[in-house]
């Protein structure tokens, strides 16, 4: 995937980075046996994927490749192996 740019966007770090956040919080209270908190942390990962999908609906994210654009790269690409 080193030839696109998969992921490095404000949108993605931004909702990779509150889950992240999310997934610590509810492993820090998980071994503390704390139910509430645990349940706490997973909210908040449902919110980093929320607050990311947001961003990319803002025009933050990656923008969608038209059909053609995705037609001809599958063509180079069998072209390439062949």
């Amino acid at each position: 995937m080193a030839g696109s740019a998969h992921g490095h966007t404000p949108a993605a770090w931004t909702g990779v980075i509150i889950s992240f956040i999310g997934f610590c919080i509810a492993g820090v209270f998980m071994v503390a046996a704390n139910v509430a908190g645990f349940w706490a942390g997973i909210a908040v990962i449902f919110v980093g994927g929320a607050v990311g999908l947001a961003m990319k609906m803002a025009g933050l994210g990656m923008p969608k490749e038209p059909d053609e654009v995705v037609a001809a790269r599958a063509a180079a690409t069998a072209a390439a192996r062949s």
